[in-house]
């Protein structure tokens, strides 16, 4: 697995999204997810993502059960900030109390002593990001935290947070049909030294072209709640998905890795972190570091997804809100 650098902060060049192992996208399955976690480290993936929220501390656990003895191997993300209120709807924090309470618990759960990638998950726009970031900068003094991001953060916040503390990765999605970010968020990175961490690469699963009607989704499965999964955009969505489809048979590949390469060629200053819970997906994903797209189908995929090519948005209405803040 070739290595990338996200500012100061080395990586492998694809990371591992923890997530559907705590059962966001179906059943739980931790042998499973022990099994995807010690084959990722035998290819020579060693960054790992996670947050406090995934099942209410669950993921950080379930890493901490299959890491134990081996962080020393790995680089860890974690994530704070969306939390669930008293009322049980989802809220955002970002006060300087809370930062160092979340901290302490990831800590805890995760079973170590030091972070190496800490992110704000999301922005509370309640909260001045000098007060989020200087509570996150005295983390990084205690030696608790050893880098720090943010996760979904619009432009003049990644400006004013990166002059209170030095960022070292943002992290918003970005994928094919998930192309806001290169309009502001990405070239400010760039200008900035800023690395660029790309969550739900793979757009939730639907382009790895697996995914054809909202009903092959278990009941639990938090898509169906998402706009690109519904019957009717589905429907459009998949005219995408058989062009990116096209393109992996011409080149003997998969849609998955296809993508992935897509997103790879994108800059060497890009980590994308395909989450899944199986051998087989991780497998199938850490091959596209080795997939180098012809110009003429990396054209013809900038064409068929240009952006906003997508039906639907990527969150419901309420999550809509809490992004690009």
């Amino acid at each position: 697995m070739d290595r990338r650098k996200l500012s100061d902060l080395e990586v492998s060049a694809i990371g591992l999204g923890c997530m559907p192992m705590s059962g966001w996208y179906g059943e739980r399955d931790e042998a499973a997810a022990h099994a995807a976690i010690d084959r990722a480290l035998e290819i020579g993936i060693d960054f790992f993502d996670t947050a406090d929220v995934y099942s209410g501390g669950h993921n950080e656990e379930l890493i901490r059960r299959a890491l134990r003895g081996r962080y020393d191997r790995v680089v860890l993300a974690t994530k704070f900030g969306n939390v669930v209120g008293a009322d049980g709807l989802p809220e955002v924090r970002g006060d300087a109390r809370y930062v160092a309470e979340a901290c302490a618990k990831s800590l805890k759960r995760l079973g170590t002593d030091v972070i190496d990638l800490y992110f704000v998950h999301r922005i509370d726009a309640r909260i001045p990001i000098e007060e989020t970031v200087g509570a996150m900068s005295r983390l990084v003094e205690m030696g608790m935290v050893r880098h720090i991001g943010l996760s979904e953060a619009g432009p003049e916040t990644i400006r004013r947070a990166h002059v209170t503390h030095p960022l070292t990765a943002i992290q918003t999605e970005y994928s094919l049909w998930s192309r806001d970010a290169e309009v502001e968020v990405l070239p400010l990175c760039r200008r900035l030294g800023i690395g660029f961490v790309a969550y739900s690469p793979l757009g939730r699963g639907f382009l790895t072209g697996t995914i054809t009607s909202p009903s092959e989704l278990k009941p639990d499965d938090m898509r169906r709640s998402h706009p690109r999964y519904s019957a009717e955009n589905m429907s459009e969505n998949m005219q995408l998905v058989a062009g990116l489809a096209s393109v992996a048979e011409r080149l003997d590949a998969t849609p998955a890795q296809v993508a992935l390469a897509w997103l790879l060629g994108r800059g060497d200053d890009i980590v994308p972190i395909p989450g899944t819970k199986k051998v087989h997906w991780l497998e199938q994903n850490a091959r596209a570091s080795t997939l180098t797209l012809p110009a003429t189908e990396c054209e013809f995929l900038n064409v068929l997804f240009t952006p906003g090519a997508a039906s639907g948005d990527r969150f419901p209405p309420e999550g809509m809100a809490r992004v690009n803040l």
